[in-house]
């Protein structure tokens, strides 16, 4: 467990670029943490290290949004989901999420939506205020740094 200080916005975002250099393909990400708590920041700031800057919106109504991820001379796809209007589990396989998981880059907001079927090996985040700014929680992916 690591605990990560963010003072600012400019810090989530910068997070965000540091763990988006570290994904590979069958990676999950599980972002948590109360409404405002920086968790579309944090996907922002993954997204646009790699792709440049473009509009990044949360998924809360589409629930899913895919990217073409830059691997090289390869190309993966990366899923960012919003789960904050998931019902039970359950509907993660009517998304089609269940099905991501394991081979594409898969960056859930929400994350305990999923209950028991958050998968094994993720990276989870945890966001919580502090003061005027936030705290991360990072747990998971033994022996990676990020």
């Amino acid at each position: 467990m690591t605990a990560i200080h963010l003072k600012s916005e400019a810090d989530t975002l910068a997070l965000g670029a540091r763990i988006a250099a570290a994904l590979v393909p069958g990676d999950t990400l599980l972002l948590s943490g109360d409404l405002g708590a920086g968790k579309t920041t944090l996907a922002r700031g993954l997204i646009q290290s790699r792709l440049g800057d473009i509009e990044v919106p949360s998924p809360t109504y589409t629930l899913v949004q895919t990217y073409d991820w830059p691997l090289g001379d390869n190309v993966a796809e990366l899923w960012h989901c919003d789960l904050y209007r998931l019902e039970q589990p359950n509907d993660a396989y009517e998304l089609g999420l269940m099905d991501a998981l394991g081979d594409d880059i898969v960056l859930i907001e929400w994350a305990d939506k999923l209950g028991s079927l958050c998968p094994k090996g993720a990276l989870s985040v945890e966001l919580a205020f502090d003061g005027d700014g936030r705290v991360a929680t990072l747990t998971g992916w033994k022996g990676r740094n990020v």
